[in-house]
C-alpha cells in the first residue's frame, strides 16, 4: 500500500486527470491532431494546466483553513472534473450543455470517491498505460508515413498552359451522378437541374465515378493525380496518414497552377480539411487557423461560401485564378447506426439536401457567369450518397448488391468549357483521379500527358464478411466486380 500513498501527490493526481484523455485523443484522432502546434496545446491543456491548478490548490490549503479542511474533496473534484471533461471533448467535441452536465456530474462524484482518490488515480494511470501501448503499436505498425505514392511518372508538373481561363471547381459533397440518381435506390428526377446546366452550356458526364469512399481519400487522389489505394492499410489502421495534408497543403495540382501564375483559392464552408493545421499551399483560404478551435471536430463553425465567393470576385486582382469551393451538401446518409433513421428515411433526407445543393449550385454558377463569363466551371462530387444503406459504416462489410456499390461511388461531373468547346478527349473523363490530368492536357494543349492516366477503378476497404483488405469493386468499364487489390 506504500505505492498507493504516492498517488495522493497533487502533481500525480493532476497528471492522471489528463494523461489518459491525451493518449486516447492521439490514438483515436491521430490524423486530425498531428501538428506540433496541436501537440503543444494539448499537453498544455491536458497536463500543464491541471498541474498548475493542483499546485495552486496545495498552496491555498496552507493559507486558507476552509480549503485545508476540504482539500481532499477539492483535489478529487479537480481530478474527476478534468478527467471527464477531457474525455468528453476528445470524443464529442465542445458541446457546452453536455460539458456543463459532465462537470456537474464529476463534481458530485467527487463526494463519493474522495476516500478512494488513490485508487482512482492508479486506475487512470493504468488506462493511460494501456492506451499508450496501443498508441505506440498503432504508430509503429498501423500508420504508413510514406509519400512515395504521390510520385508522378512524367513531367506534367512542368506543364505550360496555352490557355489560362479562371477555373472554378465546385464540389457538392456526396452528389451522385445523373445516371444513378434516376435509378434505384435514389429514384430521383433531377432533370430540372440538369436542364439548367445544359441551358448554361455545361456538359454532364453521366457515368462519372469516384475512386474512393470519402472526401479525404477521394480528394487526396484527385489533387495528387495518383492512386494511393488507402496506403496499404492494416486491420487496425484508421484514416490513412498524410492524405488530409495533400488536399489543403502541397500537392501536384496546386504546384502546376502556381507554376502557371495562377492565384489559388480554397473556399470551404466548414474547416473539416484544415483541422490538423497543415501548411496551407493555397494563396487564400476561407478560414484562418486562429478561427478554428483546437478541439473542433470541423463542423461546429461555418461560413457562407457564396458570400465569400462574391466578396472575392469583387476584390480580385487580374487573373488567372483557380478556385476550389466545397459545399457540405448533399453529403451522405448517417455515418453510424445510432444516428440512422433507417434506409428509407435516410434516402428522403439525402434528397432534401440534394435539392439544397442544387439551389447552391445555381446561385454559384449564376454569380460566376455574371462576374466572369469566360470562366471554366467544373462541378465535381467526391463520392456518392450511400443511399440504399442504413448508414455509411456498413461499407466495411462485403457488399454484394451492385446498386449499392454504384450508390457509394457514383459522383457527379459537369463542365462548362470556355467558348462551349470541349477538347476532343473529354470522354476520357471517367473518374476523379484523372480529372486534373485531363484538364492540364487541355490547358497546355499537350495530349502526351494523357499517356499516363491512372486506372479508372474504384476501391474499398473490407473488414467483414471477407478477408481484410483493399478490394477493387468497379473496373475501368464501371462494372461491379470484387477482386482483392494486389501490388
Amino acid at each position: 500500500m506504500d505505492i498507493l500513498k504516492k498517488f495522493s501527490n497533487p502533481i500525480l493526481v493532476a497528471i492522471a486527470s489528463g494523461i489518459y484523455p491525451l493518449c486516447y485523443n492521439y490514438y483515436s484522432n491521430f490524423t486530425l491532431i498531428d501538428s506540433w502546434e496541436q501537440f503543444t496545446f494539448l499537453v498544455f491543456s491536458f497536463i500543464i494546466t491541471p498541474v498548475f491548478l493542483a499546485q495552486l490548490l496545495y498552496y491555498f490549503k496552507k493559507i486558507q483553513p476552509l480549503v485545508g479542511k476540504n482539500y481532499r474533496f477539492l483535489l478529487t473534484a479537480l481530478n474527476l472534473v478534468g478527467f471527464f471533461f477531457f474525455i468528453t471533448v476528445s470524443v464529442i467535441g465542445l458541446q457546452k450543455k453536455l460539458l456543463l452536465l459532465v462537470v456537474f456530474g464529476a463534481f458530485m462524484l467527487a463526494f463519493i470517491l474522495q476516500k478512494h482518490l488513490r485508487k482512482v488515480v492508479l486506475f487512470q494511470f493504468l488506462l493511460a498505460l494501456i492506451t499508450g501501448f496501443q498508441l505506440i503499436y498503432y504508430l509503429s505498425t498501423g500508420v504508413n508515413f510514406s509519400t512515395a505514392w504521390k510520385e508522378l511518372p512524367d513531367e506534367i508538373t512542368s506543364a505550360t498552359f496555352v490557355k489560362k481561363p479562371n477555373i472554378y471547381v465546385l464540389q457538392p459533397d456526396g452528389y451522385a451522378n445523373s445516371v444513378e440518381l434516376s435509378k434505384e435506390p435514389y429514384a430521383f428526377d433531377n432533370s430540372g437541374f440538369e436542364t439548367f446546366l445544359k441551358n448554361h452550356q455545361f456538359i454532364v458526364y453521366p457515368d462519372f465515378h469516384s475512386n474512393y469512399t470519402n472526401t479525404v481519400t477521394s480528394n487526396s487522389a484527385m489533387f495528387a493525380m495518383k492512386h494511393h489505394y488507402y496506403k496499404n492499410p492494416k486491420p487496425h489502421s484508421k484514416e490513412p496518414y498524410g492524405l488530409r495534408k495533400s488536399i489543403a497543403g502541397s500537392n501536384a495540382v496546386l504546384a502546376i497552377f502556381k507554376n502557371n501564375t495562377y492565384k489559388t483559392h480554397f473556399i470551404t464552408e466548414v474547416p473539416y480539411l484544415l483541422l490538423n493545421r497543415p501548411k496551407v499551399a493555397y494563396d487564400e483560404v476561407s478560414f484562418s487557423y486562429s478561427e478554428i478551435p483546437y478541439l473542433s471536430r470541423g463542423f461546429d463553425l461555418s461560413k457562407d461560401s457564396h458570400d465569400i465567393l462574391l466578396e472575392t470576385l469583387e476584390t480580385k486582382k487580374e487573373g488567372p485564378h483557380f478556385y476550389f469551393i466545397e459545399k457540405i451538401r448533399p453529403g451522405h446518409i448517417a455515418v453510424l447506426a445510432q444516428h440512422s433513421r433507417g434506409k428509407d428515411e435516410e434516402r428522403l433526407l439525402y434528397l432534401e439536401k440534394l435539392q439544397e445543393a442544387n439551389t447552391w449550385l445555381i446561385d454559384m454558377i449564376t454569380s460566376i457567369e455574371q462576374k466572369d463569363p469566360e470562366a471554366l466551371i467544373i462541378i465535381v462530387a467526391d463520392h456518392g450518397g450511400f443511399v440504399g444503406l442504413n448508414y455509411t459504416a456498413e461499407r466495411v462489410k462485403k457488399i454484394n448488391n451492385p446498386e449499392i456499390i454504384h450508390s457509394i461511388f457514383s459522383s457527379f461531373l459537369a463542365i462548362k468549357w470556355p467558348d462551349n468547346y470541349p477538347p476532343n478527349f473529354d470522354l476520357l473523363l471517367k473518374s476523379n483521379v484523372n480529372l486534373f490530368r485531363i484538364l492540364f492536357a487541355y490547358l497546355s494543349e499537350n495530349p502526351s500527358y494523357l499517356e499516363y492516366l491512372e486506372e479508372d477503378k474504384s476501391f474499398i476497404i473490407v473488414r467483414e464478411d471477407a478477408p481484410f483488405g483493399v478490394y477493387e469493386v468497379l473496373d475501368e468499364k464501371n462494372t461491379v466486380i470484387f477482386e482483392p487489390k494486389t501490388d
